[in-house]
């Protein structure tokens, strides 16, 4: 039997004309207002929990191994850059010596 507004306004007269108006509130305070199928059991919040702490184990897993590809990608590249710009470098340095080497010899 679904309870809707009307019924449960009927239930609180017949408690107000037998208990008074505040202890009738106070207990009508205490009724779920859908009814108690709607209200969660310990069983039902304890299973929402294993749920979500599964679902949440797997979102930090995936988000490991995401963080893990783009570190190990990130070295790659900075491992490449690194090696392109000290190959540059070496060089450089190099030509910069020898046409130092041949401009001391010019001026000799």
């Amino acid at each position: 039997m679904a309870i809707d507004e009307r019924a449960r306004h009927q239930l609180y007269l017949r408690l107000e004309e037998h208990l008074g108006p505040e202890a009738a509130t106070t207990l009508m305070e205490h009724l779920p207002p859908t009814g108690w199928a709607e209200v969660a059991t310990k069983r039902d919040l304890d299973q929402l929990r294993a749920i979500t702490k599964s679902d949440l184990d797997h979102v930090a897993a995936v988000l490991k191994a995401d963080i893990e590809r783009t570190t190990e990608a990130l070295r790659a590249e900075l491992h490449k850059t690194i090696s392109t710009h000290t190959v540059v470098i070496v060089f450089a340095t190099m030509a910069t010596s020898i046409a130092s080497v041949f401009a001391a010899a010019q001026l000799h």
